[in-house]
């Protein structure tokens, strides 16, 4: 009697995956883009990195009122040439509902003025927020993200990409986490004294791997961030760098912008073994648009994308994907993802495939990262008791570089 009822069960889910299969196959491409706008306005399409603060920097020099964000600014030189992906105009044709801007500096800065420079981007994005109150708001938790979705704004987070940032400082960290940084990329192209980077891996511009992944340093800085309820960011990490976060972090880490290894063999995407550690801990891996890590060349198109979607999608699963463009990060984005209008686009092109369901499609656009941010609230509000992290580095990690540093204590 049971096989039979299992017959039967097996049958109906066959006989439905068929029939859903042929309704996708008879969508138009305008039915499925409608599809997908549907799907997008009920719940927040959430974009894990986008460097437009950088493009503040290079074409206004962050006098934000200069530049017209509430335009088209593929119409407008200079800002055609150098930062024409992103604008108010293209989010919202895109229906994007929350973002991640990145507070990037250059590592160039290091040892430096990384610090002065980096509260210098913070700046001007929440300035940039703070002058489009109809449009934008800034967002430090899941709950406010939700909360500027139902208002109709972009909910605004940032994130900084490189820990250089902080100077090897806990309480910079701390600072960045008050002025609103909600994740912190652990590298960029450069290791830090207690990090290395993807670049490193493979020698690349004859760097090495110094730290053999974190340093014991490193681990209370992963320690602080959990503590603090800042996401731990491993896009631009080297694969030791990735392992020894997932053994160190008490919460879910991240993946803002990075790509599956197997579909496309860089240093900057992620192993399979590292994306099934990434089920274990609950985090998230969020697609990148950059050809380079797509296609492992300078030519990608939307089809690219999808392959690495449903890699990550096959090893880590369907609660563990997100989308993390590096709109104005990159010069060569895939054919059909041009800049951040495209977005429902890359669902309809899903939609073909009858194996993303809408609840799947609701995940990968955002629900994920936001489970994922509550559960490093979670965790902080767990921690709440335990003093700061107050521990230097030692100065042997950075005796090398003190050229530019004071000797004030």
């Amino acid at each position: 009697m049971i096989r039979w009822l299992l017959l039967i069960l097996g049958l109906q889910l066959f006989i439905g995956f068929l029939l859903s299969r042929d309704v996708n196959a008879e969508l138009t491409f305008e039915e499925r883009v409608q599809e997908a706008r549907r799907i997008l306005s009920e719940v927040p399409l959430i974009d894990g990195h986008n460097d437009l603060a950088l493009s503040l920097r290079e074409t206004v020099k962050n006098r934000v009122q200069d530049f017209p964000f509430d335009k088209n600014v593929s119409e407008i030189e200079p800002f055609a040439s150098l930062s024409r992906r992103t604008d108010l105009v293209k989010l919202r044709a895109g229906l994007v509902g929350g973002q991640f801007w990145s507070a990037f500096v250059p590592c160039s800065t290091q040892y430096k003025n990384t610090v002065s420079m980096t509260l210098e981007q913070i700046d001007v994005l929440r300035r940039l927020i703070q002058l489009y109150p109809n449009d934008l708001q800034l967002a430090r938790n899941a709950d406010d993200v939700m909360a500027a979705f139902s208002q109709g704004k972009i909910a605004s987070l940032i994130g900084i990409e490189g820990g250089h940032s902080m100077d090897s400082s806990l309480a910079v960290l701390r600072t960045f986490y008050n002025e609103g940084v909600r994740y912190m990329t652990l590298n960029h192209v450069c290791n830090t004294p207690w990090s290395d980077n993807s670049k490193a891996e493979d020698g690349h511009g004859g760097q090495i791997l110094e730290s053999d992944g974190l340093s014991q340093w490193g681990e209370v800085v992963i320690k602080e961030m959990n503590r603090l309820g800042m996401m731990v960011d491993l896009s631009h990490t080297a694969y030791q760098t990735m392992l020894d976060a997932l053994r160190v972090s008490r919460a879910p880490v991240i993946f803002s912008h990075s790509n599956a290894r197997a579909v496309c063999n860089n240093t900057r995407n992620v192993p399979d073994d590292v994306l099934r550690n990434i089920t274990q801990n609950g985090g998230i891996v969020m697609v990148t648009f950059v050809n380079k890590f797509l296609s492992c060349s300078n030519e990608a198109n939307i089809t690219h994308v999808v392959a690495h979607l449903n890699h990550i999608r096959d090893v880590a699963g369907a609660d563990h994907i997100g989308i993390g463009g590096d709109y104005n990060g990159t010069p060569s984005l895939p054919d059909g993802l041009e800049d951040t209008s495209k977005y429902p686009f890359l669902f309809a092109e899903l939609l073909k495939d009858s194996r993303w369901t809408e609840v799947d499609l609701k995940k990968l656009a955002g629900l994920n990262l936001i489970r994922t941010l509550r559960k490093v609230e979670e965790i902080r509000d767990l921690l709440s008791n335990e003093p700061p992290w107050d521990v230097r580095i030692p100065e042997q990690d950075i005796e090398a570089h003190l050229s530019c540093v004071s000797t004030w204590h």
